[in-house]
C-alpha cells in the first residue's frame, strides 16, 4: 500500500507539472491585459511600467520559470486587478464553490439512489418507467435553463426561495460557510438543486443497470436458496456490489460539479469560485485563472486518489491487489 500511495504521489507530481505547463502557455499566450487594466490615455512610458511591474516584459518561457520557481514555494502569483496572492483570491472563494458541490452531491446520492434501486427491482411497474423517463429529463434539459426556471417559479412567483446571493454565513477555522444557518440553507436550495439534476439522473441509472445486473448473479441465487428475506438480500448482498460504479462516478463527478460549477455560480450570483474565474476571465486577470486552473487539476487529483482507496474498502480483491503492488 506505501509503495502504491508513493507512485501515485510521483504520477501526480508529473501531471501537476505537465498541466502546470499547458495552462500557463494557454493562458498566457492569449490577449493582453495592459489593454484593459491601463487607461487608453496613457502614455507610452507609463504602459512600459505597467508591463514592466506586472512581469510581461520577460519571454515566455522566463516568465514561466518564475512561475515555476514561485509555484514550488506556494506562491502563484498576485492578481492583477486585486493586487493580492492568486491562491489566496481562490481559497477565499472556495468554501462557497465546496458547500454547493456538496449539497448538489449529498442531493444526488441521497434521491438518485433510492430511485435506482427502485427502478431496477420494478422496471415494468409504472414508477419504474416513470423514474428513467425523469432521468433522461435530467440529462437533456441545460442547466441555465432550469436555472432560469427555479428562479421564476421559487423566487418570482411563489417567493418561496431568494433568487442570488449566498444568504448569511457564519466564519469557522477562517473560513466563512453559509450552511450552518437558515438563510444560508435557503440561498443554497436552488442553485444546489439545479447543480444535482445532472448527477441525480446518473446515480439512477447507475444504481438501476447495477441491480439489474446484480440479481441475475448467483450469489443473489444462492443467498435467497438459503431463506434470506428479501430486504437482507437487497441490502446486505446487492446494495453493496452496486456502490462500486457508483462510488467511482459519483467521485468523480464531484471534481466536475467544482470545476463546472460556472454557470449555476453565474446564474444564481454564487460568489463562489466559478464565478471568479468569469470575472477575471474578463479582465484577463492571468494569475487567478492559472491558481484556478491548478487548483481545480489538484483536486481531481486528490479526487481519484480517494476513489480508488475507497475501493479498498469495498471490494477486497482491489485490497489485495493494492497490497500486491
Amino acid at each position: 500500500m506505501t509503495l502504491y500511495l508513493i507512485r501515485r504521489l510521483f504520477q501526480a507530481l508529473l501531471v501537476m507539472l505537465a498541466m502546470s505547463l499547458i495552462v500557463f502557455i494557454g493562458v498566457y499566450g492569449i490577449g493582453d491585459p495592459v489593454e484593459i487594466l491601463i487607461s487608453p490615455d496613457a502614455d507610452q512610458a507609463e504602459r512600459a511600467r505597467a508591463v514592466a511591474a506586472l512581469g510581461l516584459d520577460l519571454p515566455l518561457w522566463q516568465q514561466y520559470g518564475v512561475f515555476l520557481v514561485r509555484a514550488l514555494q506556494g506562491d502563484l502569483g498576485r492578481s492583477f486587478v486585486y493586487n493580492v496572492p492568486a491562491l489566496q483570491l481562490i481559497l477565499q472563494r472556495m468554501p462557497a464553490t465546496l458547500e454547493l458541490a456538496v449539497g448538489a452531491t449529498v442531493l444526488a446520492i441521497v434521491v438518485g439512489l433510492p430511485l435506482g434501486l427502485y427502478a431496477g427491482l420494478k422496471p415494468d411497474s409504472i414508477g419504474g418507467r416513470s423514474i428513467m423517463a425523469g432521468s433522461i429529463l435530467g440529462f437533456s434539459l441545460p442547466s441555465f435553463w432550469v436555472g432560469l426556471m427555479l428562479i421564476m417559479v421559487f423566487a418570482v412567483q411563489l417567493g418561496w426561495l431568494p433568487s442570488t446571493g449566498r444568504g448569511t454565513t457564519v466564519e469557522i477555522l477562517g473560513s466563512r460557510w453559509s450552511f450552518l444557518t437558515r438563510d444560508g440553507l435557503a440561498h443554497m436550495i436552488m442553485p444546489a438543486m439545479n447543480l444535482a439534476l445532472f448527477k441525480i439522473s446518473l446515480v439512477i441509472r447507475l444504481t438501476r443497470a447495477g441491480v439489474r445486473e446484480a440479481m441475475l448473479m448467483d450469489y443473489v441465487k444462492f443467498a435467497r436458496a438459503k431463506g434470506l428475506t428479501n430486504s437482507r438480500v437487497i441490502f446486505v448482498h446487492v446494495f453493496k456490489n452496486i456502490l462500486i460504479p457508483v462510488v467511482t462516478v459519483t467521485g468523480l463527478e464531484f471534481g466536475s460539479t467544482i470545476a463546472f460549477s460556472v454557470v449555476t455560480e453565474s446564474i444564481f450570483a454564487w460568489p463562489g469560485m466559478g464565478k471568479l474565474i468569469i470575472d477575471s476571465i474578463n479582465v484577463l486577470d492571468r494569475p487567478v485563472i492559472v491558481a484556478y486552473l491548478m487548483m481545480i487539476v489538484f483536486m481531481f487529483i486528490i479526487i481519484n486518489l480517494v476513489v480508488d482507496l475507497t475501493y479498498t474498502i469495498l471490494d477486497p480483491r482491489v485490497r489485495l491487489e493494492s497490497k500486491a503492488i
